[in-house]
């Protein structure tokens, strides 16, 4: 830490500044490298935003002018294009400079992105978040998840797919630190709106397909409208949250001072990490370490020679491992985006007394316990059997368990049996497993193809498929559950009467979709009032979406098959 303290007073950033002597135990350098990545990792906690984003005026349910969550998903998505997109210009930069130097601008995007973002919130500025977390923040992670994967690969030539496995193992971990922490800070700083009681005891009106409330002294005064399902989803035993009709913007979900937190945080941890980088003189190699045979690596696809990071763009194998990244983790990352949401809508209206806010964390807080132990575990299990039968075994095994999320929710809306639910729990922990794993064994499929010289800016470049996988998982698990969230109400309300929906929402069915456009009408505010046996809609929002999603496992695993060892004219 002495010298850590020392290091950071004389700025000294450069790679010339940070050659290891003769003596360094390399086994001081994986805890810098999991440290920022358990940093940047908290990513994968971003749908622990959606919720007190999208009713960030109206705290207990969504305002007229709240951000909808189609919305507020797209800043993941923003911040990891711009991660792809900045680790692809950052690869052959941190050649260069090293990866103290491009650590430590990573923890300034990276902290920086959460303040920025942090006023955004703060001043219902949806821009600014898209500023700060999405883009500066993404940039932060992209610089961040490249400097330590090529420093690896370079102290552990004998072992890399363990050496790749435990730096991005960091990343896909993150969240088990940061979903209690943003959970416990969203809570800290939450104060509930001011409630000024129950409908029928109020005087109620909608203009516009908002519903007002007219308080003591005659004004009339935007308020939003909770039934007692969802009054008993958002209560904790601290808490208890009554039904009724709270003012909106009189309460604060706590996102905005959660933000400035996180920022601060980050920031000091990520600095501390990147001064205890080092990176291996020139010819190093471990004690008694002898390279592979010729045999062995012409079996596993292990090339001996270099590949120049400007060449690799030339060969057939930088294209088909990239389509195999981009559509493995276009499967996973669009589920990962909604997973809070998702569990919430297949479960929480079937089985409301065990799907409730606190197992919807510990759900999100496992995906990153599976998502980091299947980087470490599929990753490793590379340096035995090989980079293209790891892909082929969890490409095809991922096909059966997205094709199975869609029996589960329609069977859980017709008959709600905790088995269901198990059922998904399982198949979705392992889709994050293989969705850790694909990421996890890429740079040391990238080394073994290509070397293992110009390793770091081949995968910054070949990291640019998580920037187009990033808009394409997202996009169409949001438009494709928007447009079946809209065909349930409408089909919901067909069965509602009609007296009955003009007397509960102010306004005749006729305008059902402007109600439906200003939050008033949900299918779960519909539920409320349909006759008895009418089955939730909800947990059917996701099938089209998961048969999609295996389709594109499809194509990633037709891409692996095609990939062959590179052709000699490339080689250095």
């Amino acid at each position: 830490m002495r010298h850590v303290l020392s290091d950071i007073l004389a700025l000294r950033l450069h790679m010339r500044h940070i050659i290891a002597p003769p003596d360094f135990n390399r086994w001081r350098v994986p805890p810098a490298s999991i440290a920022i990545h358990l940093c940047i990792g908290s990513v994968y906690a971003w749908s622990l935003f959606n919720p007190p984003l999208s009713r960030a005026l109206g705290v207990v349910a969504p305002a007229a002018d709240d951000w909808p969550l189609a919305h507020v998903v797209w800043i993941f998505s923003v911040a990891i294009v711009s991660f792809g997109l900045a680790a692809a210009f950052a690869g052959k930069w941190l050649e260069d400079v090293g990866p103290r130097m491009v650590g430590v601008v990573a923890a300034c995007l990276w902290g920086g992105g959460f303040i920025i973002g942090g006023f955004g919130i703060l001043y219902h500025q949806l821009w600014l978040i898209y500023l700060g977390y999405g883009v500066c923040g993404g940039c932060g992670l992209g610089l961040g998840y490249v400097s330590p994967v090529s420093t690896l690969l370079r102290w552990f030539p004998d072992r890399r797919g363990m050496a790749t496995g435990m730096a991005i193992m960091g990343f896909g971990g993150g969240a088990i630190i940061g979903a209690p922490a943003i959970e416990a800070l969203l809570a800290f700083y939450q104060h509930m709106p001011t409630y000024l009681g129950t409908a029928d005891t109020l005087t109620l009106s909608t203009i516009e397909g908002i519903r007002y409330a007219q308080t003591s002294n005659g004004t009339l005064t935007e308020v939003v409208l909770i039934g007692a399902k969802e009054a008993a989803h958002l209560s904790t035993a601290v808490a208890p949250v009554a039904p009724g009709a709270y003012v909106v913007g009189t309460g604060s979900t706590g996102a905005a001072a959660t933000f400035f937190t996180l920022g601060v945080v980050y920031f000091f941890v990520m600095v501390i990490a990147a001064f205890s980088y080092r990176v291996p003189a020139q010819g190093w190699q471990p004690k008694n370490w002898q390279p592979p045979d010729e045999s062995h690596a012409k079996k596993r696809m292990i090339t001996s020679e270099h590949v120049h990071i400007d060449q690799a763009l030339k060969t057939p194998q930088f294209y088909l491992l990239w389509v195999l990244l981009c559509f493995n983790v276009s499967a996973g990352i669009g589920v990962i985006g909604v997973a809070k949401t998702m569990m919430s809508e297949i479960f929480g209206t079937t089985l409301p007394h065990i799907v409730d806010a606190a197992f919807t964390a510990q759900y999100v807080l496992m995906i990153s316990v599976f998502n980091m132990l299947g980087r470490f575990f599929w990753a490793s299990a590379s340096d035995y059997i090989g980079r293209k039968v790891t892909y082929m075994i969890f490409l095809t095994l991922g096909i059966i368990l997205y094709l199975s999320i869609p029996y589960t929710a329609e069977q859980v809306s017709v008959s709600p049996h905790i088995q269901w639910l198990m059922m998904f729990y399982a198949a979705t922990m392992i889709i994050f497993t293989m969705y850790g794993g694909g990421f996890a064994t890429i740079p040391a499929y990238l080394a073994d193809i290509f070397g293992t010289r110009y390793v770091g800016g081949i995968h910054g470049r070949i990291l640019t498929a998580l920037s187009v996988a990033s808009v394409l998982g997202p996009v169409a698990i949001t438009q494709l559950r928007e447009h079946s969230r809209i065909q349930a109400i409408e089909s919901l309300a067909t069965h509602i009467d009609p007296r009955l929906f003009l007397q509960t929402f102010g306004q005749s069915i006729d305008h059902l979709g402007i109600l439906i456009e200003a939050k008033t009408v949900t299918i779960a505010s519909l539920m409320d009032i349909a006759p008895i046996g009418t089955i939730d809609p909800s947990p059917t929002l996701y099938n089209t979406t998961m048969y999609v999603m295996a389709c594109l496992l499809a194509l990633a695993w037709l891409a692996n098959m095609l990939v062959r060892p590179v052709h000699a004219k490339h080689h250095m």
